[in-house]
């Protein structure tokens, strides 16, 4: 069962994702972070709940990076079920994570955080893990996720949080929300939400890794595979003519972005 583990968190979760998202809670690298390689790599912490490790989204993200000849991504995910950036604070492993340093970013996951509580959330535990994220030289990310199926009204003030978020701690906005909003006005047959109607399909999850991808790297999402082979074993293939406008969903969010 999806764990919900205080108050804070239900703010964030559906009662719909508790009945059917199994539990995950903990933390895992996505390589060995002890090696001393001398290969250039980007070095990225995750922190989030089952939006960041449905499907596996920081492999997704690796997957590219790598066929795309990038520097590899080595990444470590701290990512428990239905927990805000407040529990992650209180509970204390996530701050632990960075302050063993040498990261170059942090992306800070929550739920939807589009009410006025949500949202208050949000930018109040921005600022403080970022206070925390530049003590060790590294960049704060915010992914930007998005609303249950049956609250679509609230993808602006999702977009809304997020974005303040990232201007209050003058760091990355990594726009998977708005880039779904756009996949859905060049193919409104999407199918980007699983069947509880919040989280990610695999379709969703490549579409967000598009994004972020494209955000960390500084590089057009443009071409890069629809068939990926995760660290995992795990095997991702999306038809090529869906890949392409999903990429260029991913294109416009950030061009977007870069106008605002």
């Amino acid at each position: 069962m999806y764990r919900i583990t205080n108050r804070a968190a239900k703010r964030f979760a559906t009662p719909l994702a508790i009945a059917i998202i199994p539990l995950f809670s903990g933390s895992f690298p996505g390589d060995d972070l002890r090696s001393q390689s001398p290969t250039p790599t980007l070095r990225v912490l995750f922190i989030g709940n089952s939006l960041t490790y449905t499907n596996d989204l920081p492999s997704i993200i690796q997957a590219f990076a790598h066929a795309a000849a990038q520097k590899p991504l080595v990444f470590k995910a701290v990512v428990f079920g239905g927990y805000s950036l407040e529990d992650h604070w209180n509970q204390g492993e996530s701050r632990a994570a960075i302050a063993n340093g040498g990261w170059d970013f942090v992306v800070l996951q929550q739920g939807p955080s589009a009410s006025s509580e949500g949202r208050r959330s949000l930018l109040d535990y921005a600022r403080l893990f970022d206070h925390e994220i530049r003590k060790i030289g590294a960049t704060p990310a915010l992914y930007m996720v998005w609303p249950g199926s049956n609250r679509q009204q609230d993808f602006e003030g999702v977009s809304k949080s997020y974005s303040l978020a990232a201007v209050e701690v003058k760091g990355l906005l990594l726009p998977a929300g708005d880039a779904w909003r756009i996949a859905w006005k060049l193919d409104p047959q999407l199918a980007l939400y699983s069947p509880d109607g919040l989280h990610p399909t695999v379709t969703g999850s490549y579409l967000a890794g598009l994004v972020i991808y494209s955000q960390l790297y500084k590089s057009s999402p443009v071409g890069l595979p629809a068939r990926l082979n995760l660290r995992s074993g795990t095997k991702i293939e999306i038809p090529s003519d869906r890949a392409r406008l999903l990429q260029e969903a991913a294109t416009k969010a950030i061009e977007a972005l870069a106008k605002s």
